[in-house]
């Protein structure tokens, strides 16, 4: 190899010696602001996400307790309550279920018990659950969502 060449080379390895721990931190620096900025917007959005998922996760539980009502003619009790839209519901006549796939339906997308609330006549009933605070009342991804919405009802029983 020519001398030249070879000062070529020489000269091009001289300024590869990498980052500098200035450098470093400047980028670290910038992701870390950027990261600030962005975390609450995707953790909104994952709340607005999860409440949009309860509410059709609602409207599929409500429309299981309403075939389980038109096979049985009634609705379940208290004490059987949601779970038997998913099994054991051998030894209630006229029960052709299950009505829902698995249990995990039966948990809203905070992974909390959908609640299921039977009125005192057992002629109506609705499924709910407390929004992302699991308190009542709120707005937003905290609202309390429930099926079917214009239910009124007066007696509460956990979902399983």
């Amino acid at each position: 190899m020519r001398h030249a060449d070879r000062r070529r080379i020489e000269d091009s390895e001289e300024g590869s010696e990498g980052y500098t721990l200035t450098e470093m931190l400047v980028v670290i620096s910038i992701i870390a602001v950027i990261a600030a900025f962005l975390t609450p917007a995707l953790f909104q959005s994952l709340q607005r996400t999860r409440a949009k998922a309860a509410k059709l996760q609602l409207d599929t539980v409500a429309s299981a307790v309403e075939l389980f009502r038109a096979d049985t003619g009634r609705y379940p009790t208290g004490e059987e309550k949601l779970t038997v839209l998913v099994s054991s519901g051998s030894l209630i006549e006229g029960w052709t279920g299950p009505y829902l796939k698995d249990a995990k339906t039966l948990k809203d997308p905070w992974g909390r018990d959908i609640l299921y609330t039977l009125n005192t006549d057992g002629q109506s009933f609705a499924v709910s659950t407390l929004g992302a605070d699991n308190k009542e009342g709120g707005t937003g991804v905290n609202l309390d969502l429930q099926a079917p919405a214009n239910t009124t009802t007066t007696t509460v029983s956990n979902g399983s």
